[in-house]
């Protein structure tokens, strides 16, 4: 019961305090937190599409590729365009253009079209996470300053006894704005460093699969020749 109790307390301190930390460090607080929500409002969204793009990817490419390897080109070229996925949008550029194709560099070609159309897609607004979290940074720096002038103004008219007490208050309650600004931007951060290194794995993927394709419509391409001369 004593534990509990006293888990409720601490609970209820540390709300006290980071109310008390979060007034204190005056409106710019609540400019820093309202980039901070829009930038991790992006993180979420941007975290659900790139998995839900890699889940849908991994799920084609095992039913795609199978088809591929057996030289079931329309079959293959069906079902990708059922899917809705960034790879079967690749995959349908490439089988697309092996329907007429001579060689394989212009299925590679039409495959790096595919590609360059299905990247913008995965790289959407995540610099942006970047670019809040720098805000964040800022709008804490520009706070502490204009709490230090404001800060150094009032001690300016204050009685000379006071003006260390005033001063010291004064410059704690300042530095809560880049206290914040900092403890924004490092989770942004981290999120776009991981968000990026997510979105060049998926890039890296579909570069990989189409790399897989174009090797074996070089070697179906091969084998009907080979057909071809022996007839």
């Amino acid at each position: 019961m004593s534990d509990t109790v006293n888990a409720a307390e601490q609970s209820a301190g540390l709300i006290t305090t980071t109310a008390q930390f979060f007034q204190e460090g005056g409106p710019f607080m609540y400019i820093i937190l309202a980039v901070f929500l829009v930038g991790l409002a992006i993180t979420l969204e941007r975290f659900i599409y790139l998995n839900l793009t890699q889940t849908r990817n991994q799920m084609v490419w095992k039913k795609l590729f199978p088809l591929l390897t057996q030289g079931k080109f329309k079959s293959a070229m069906e079902e990708a365009k059922g899917s809705g996925s960034a790879i079967a949008k690749i995959l349908v550029y490439g089988l697309s253009r092996s329907a007429y194709a001579t060689r394989h560099d212009e299925v590679e070609m039409a495959m790096e079209e595919g590609l360059m159309e299905t990247i913008p897609h995965l790289e959407r607004r995540t610099n942006y996470i970047a670019t809040f979290a720098n805000i964040a940074t800022l709008l804490g720096l520009l706070g502490t300053i204009m709490g230090l002038i404001n800060a150094f103004t009032a001690v300016a008219s204050a009685d000379p006894s006071q003006k260390a007490d005033l001063l010291s208050a004064s410059i704690s309650v300042a530095m809560n704005t880049t206290a914040f600004g900092l403890m924004a931007a490092i989770p942004l951060l981290l999120a776009f460093t991981y968000l990026q290194n997510k979105t060049n794995q998926l890039i890296d993927s579909m570069e990989m699969a189409s790399v897989k394709f174009l090797n074996v419509f070089r070697q179906a391409q091969s084998q009907k020749a080979q057909g071809n001369g022996q007839g």
